[in-house]
């Protein structure tokens, strides 16, 4: 899993490279007419914005548990995450999509592209940097996996959400890149603005992806399969258990993870016996995985010697 210091380093990154490329954009924006242009500060805001709505989620999901909230708040990261989705949608693609259109069908005269070029060029070394963050933080929690695999199994938006916007970020920079200097090179100022609703349109992709990932999360997603399988491999092997059902788990955040076990132990345990094997499992597990945070097991012994309860 990753970890949450360099998470939280990754999106501080972002939010100040965003913030600083955002305030060129608009500028270069003004003085140049630039619809891509300005499409990539309204990308680049919108980026700022949705930073700071990630790492609030951080922030609030790390709140201990209470008495309204007897399970913590690990949750609030995945519905800030899921505003975060929508954000990209409505405001980053959808904005992004309706300056393109507008250019295309009033297209502004084409000027000298020197701000364009520096703010761009610039815009990417910051992207580059925020990009490095971000791929450090999501390395060191996909270890030896493949990278999309990794994408779609991980359960931390502070990680996955960042680093799709600061590629997305960065292939946005290099379409308007191309249509400002493909605009200028054959004299068409309708390239810029087709530049914009290609900005807009991968976008809107990039948020379907985001919103689909944080729905799972909300309603709620288990560990992978693989996890399952050598989980019960490792209660099976405890000389105490004689059966034990498929365990079920479920995310409350990315490293908050409920497990319930339903054990049949052998008949000839005593009630004793059995709790102290309880307490041997719960130790083995955390000791494994120690993002199960509560493990709740229901004991029964094959001749229901020993009491049934959840522990």
């Amino acid at each position: 899993m990753g970890n949450n210091a360099e998470s939280k380093t990754a999106i501080y990154g972002a939010i100040g490279a965003n913030i600083a490329i955002a305030i060129s954009k608009f500028v270069a924006a003004y003085f140049t007419g630039s619809s891509a242009m300005l499409s990539e500060g309204i990308h680049s805001l919108v980026d700022s914005g949705n930073g700071g709505l990630i790492l609030l989620g951080v922030n609030q999901a790390q709140k201990p548990a209470d008495a309204r909230h007897p399970f913590g708040r690990s949750k609030e990261l995945y519905f800030w995450a899921l505003i975060v989705a929508v954000l990209v949608f409505a405001i980053g693609g959808g904005m992004s999509f309706y300056e393109g259109i507008t250019h295309i069908q009033d297209p502004s005269p084409l000027s000298d592209p020197t701000w364009n070029y520096w703010v761009l060029g610039l815009a990417i070394v910051f992207e580059l940097i925020s990009c490095y963050l971000a791929f450090k933080a999501f390395n060191r929690e996909r270890g030896d996996a493949p990278f999309w695999s990794s994408i779609a199994r991980s359960k931390d938006p502070a990680v996955f959400a960042i680093l799709i916007e600061d590629l997305a970020a960065l292939l946005g920079l290099v379409i308007a890149l191309l249509g400002v200097y493909l605009g200028h090179l054959l004299d068409n100022p309708y390239l810029d603005g087709a530049a914009s609703i290609v900005i807009g349109i991968m976008l809107v992709g990039v948020a379907i992806f985001l919103i689909y990932k944080t729905k799972g999360l909300l309603v709620g997603e288990g560990v992978d399969d693989a996890t399952i399988d050598t989980l019960e491999k490792l209660v099976r092997e405890d000389a105490a258990v004689e059966q034990i059902r498929r365990p079920l788990t479920l995310h409350l955040g990315p490293r908050d993870v409920v497990l319930a076990l339903d054990i049949d132990f052998h008949n000839t345990l005593s009630a004793v016996e059995v709790e102290q094997a309880i307490e041997r499992l719960q130790n083995n597990i955390k000791a494994e995985y120690p993002d199960f945070k509560r493990i709740f097991i229901e004991a029964k012994s094959i001749s229901n010697a020993a009491r049934t309860e959840p522990v």
